[in-house]
């Protein structure tokens, strides 16, 4: 005869618990490690499920401000870790310096056209800089870093 214990029973009613809890310590070195510089701890009182995948580790949000870490399963769960400021620059090189040469690119649905630029600001992929055009009175408009030399201005 098989006796079930309440703990048991709760075990085996909860995969989560059947499977234990995500290693959070491991989480902090995985998100340490794709940073390349200590990252603050996750929230301690998380009790994520154990994955059993390999995490998925990216960057979240255009100023890189966050390391979004995901479980790549069914069911899986998803964790951001916000990084300080300093953290975010340093781990996202400028591609593009202030005074550099840019090719503007301006864009919608199936269409785009560019002119060679000035950029006004450095910045790093994803990041927003101000540019201008090389006519005179041209316009400071604001673009996002796609690439070294690439600036894109997408219209509504």
């Amino acid at each position: 005869m098989i006796r079930f214990t309440p703990l048991l029973l709760i075990a085996l009613a909860s995969p989560a618990l059947a499977q234990g809890f995500a290693d959070l310590d491991d989480v902090d070195r995985q998100v340490s490690a794709f940073v390349g510089q200590p990252a603050p701890p996750v929230d301690r009182r998380l009790r994520l499920a154990r994955c059993t995948a390999p995490l998925a580790l990216d960057w979240y949000g255009s100023a890189r401000q966050a390391v979004q870490v995901r479980c790549p399963v069914p069911s899986g769960w998803t964790l951001y870790v916000t990084m300080p400021a300093a953290a975010a620059a340093a781990a996202a090189p400028p591609l593009i310096q202030r005074g550099d040469s840019v090719t503007i690119q301006v864009g919608g649905d199936g269409w785009a056209v560019s002119q060679p630029g000035e950029a006004l600001e450095a910045g790093a992929a994803g990041t927003w800089i101000k540019v201008r055009g090389v006519t005179p009175r041209a316009p400071v408009l604001r673009g996002r870093v796609l690439r070294p030399g690439l600036v894109g201005v997408d219209l509504p």
